[in-house]
């Protein structure tokens, strides 16, 4: 399978590709193949991190997603909503990001 340029940024955490490509029209709700949305791929990237080098969990890209537009109530076909992928692979920043930000009565999806 080949990634979209967004979901390669997201992949390297590259922030500022990853804003120049959706501020010139890319989708933020990009999805490849299974349903695996961009939110969903920055929860896996950063718990891989976490797990990878020990540094503390962030949620960096998942924030500039959910800032962006990316719904966090969208299902892929295999991992399940970004929020239940996070609840599950134990990114509990994550989780606490995403129940705050549907919280917000202008944010509810």
């Amino acid at each position: 399978m080949e990634w979209s340029p967004a979901h390669n940024t997201v992949e390297l955490e590259d922030l500022p590709t990853l804003r120049d490509l959706l501020d010139t029209g890319h989708d933020v709700q990009d999805a490849e193949i299974q349903g695996w949305s961009l939110l969903h791929h920055a929860i896996d990237v950063e718990i891989d991190g976490h797990h990878q080098t020990g540094e503390p969990l962030h949620v960096d890209v998942t924030a500039f997603l959910l800032a962006c537009g990316a719904n966090p109530s969208a299902a892929s076909n295999q991992h399940g909503t970004p929020l239940q992928m996070a609840q599950l692979r134990g990114h509990w920043l994550a989780v606490e990001l995403i129940h705050a930000w549907l919280t917000q009565p202008d944010k509810l999806v």
